[in-house]
């Protein structure tokens, strides 16, 4: 395919490299980034989607995604694929998609889980919302890119995926830094708390497969200093939109809010910012019931 790639960070240049690598031809842009090996850059996101039959975005947020849609929709022919792998606000995924539609052409918004680490490798998830036809159109992508892609139904419906899964991971991971603490305090050793915790009702991915505490179970970024492997600075983005979606739904999500709260804490008021989502636990150490 020719495909065109808007967003060359550090989770977008490894997926257009991938692509690359799978024999397509792709041109790129980003404002600040350089493109990787095999990649062509494009004087701007508009010629980069220009004559393409996909468009992937890879953006920081829901106002950027709009903006960048805005200009590359007027240069992207009709039936081409608008392919977003951004994790933005339900709301702006199926305006976007709205506004591809209207100008004939089709909208996939694929938000991903598997972090840098996924990326390089192909093998992330994609949560993919959009039409029968979009999705097949842009299936054989995901196979190159990643392990998986589900798809989970009309537009928007990726992102609803998205930020419902990291909603549960911020809540298990504080619940599992909290159960690590108060183990602590109780005189229980790590290890066996784990080994009870890992085959018990308590188990979680966050316990088993992302453990916070260092050296107990598989390896994490609690054994690398708390490194990220996912930020705390993304966990906290990934909870303000579960929190956005919850007011408009009208969705009681209270253990989602306090999650919020406690990274929103974390990042902007304490040390965690540049952290792993998981060092929630030295914080949760150094603190008492007060």
């Amino acid at each position: 395919m020719k495909i065109g790639f808007i967003g060359l960070g550090n989770m977008g240049a490894p997926m257009a490299a991938n692509l690359v690598q799978a024999g397509h031809e792709v041109t790129g842009f980003d404002p600040s980034a350089p493109c990787p090996e095999g990649v062509t850059m494009a004087e701007s996101a508009a010629a980069a989607a220009r004559g393409r039959e996909v468009v992937i975005t890879m953006l920081p947020n829901g106002q950027i995604l709009r903006a960048v849609a805005a200009e590359i929709l007027p240069a992207m022919a009709g039936g081409a694929v608008l392919l977003d792998c951004s994790t933005v606000d339900v709301d702006s995924a199926r305006a976007v998609a709205a506004e591809a539609g209207a100008a004939g052409m089709l909208a996939v918004d694929a938000p991903v889980s598997g972090g840098v680490g996924g990326a390089t490798a192909g093998t992330l998830t994609f949560m993919a919302g959009g039409s029968d036809e979009a999705f097949a159109k842009v299936r054989p992508l995901f196979d190159i890119m990643g392990q998986k892609a589900v798809h989970c139904g009309p537009s928007g419906n990726g992102q609803a995926a998205k930020i419902c899964n990291n909603m549960i991971l911020g809540v298990t991971m504080i619940a599992t830094c909290e159960a690590f603490a108060l183990a602590d305090k109780l005189g229980l050793a790590r290890d066996k708390m784990f080994d009870v915790v890992s085959t018990s009702s308590g188990y979680s991915w966050s316990m088993n497969s992302y453990c916070p505490a260092p050296g107990i179970g598989p390896a994490s970024p609690a054994d690398n200093g708390y490194k990220p492997g996912f930020a705390a600075n993304l966990m906290l983005k990934d909870l303000r939109l579960s929190q956005q979606a919850a007011e408009t739904a009208d969705a009681d999500t209270p253990m989602g809010a306090r999650a919020a709260e406690l990274y929103a804490t974390f990042v902007e008021q304490e040390d965690g910012s540049g952290l792993d989502f998981s060092a929630m636990l030295p914080r949760f150490e150094k603190r008492g019931r007060g």
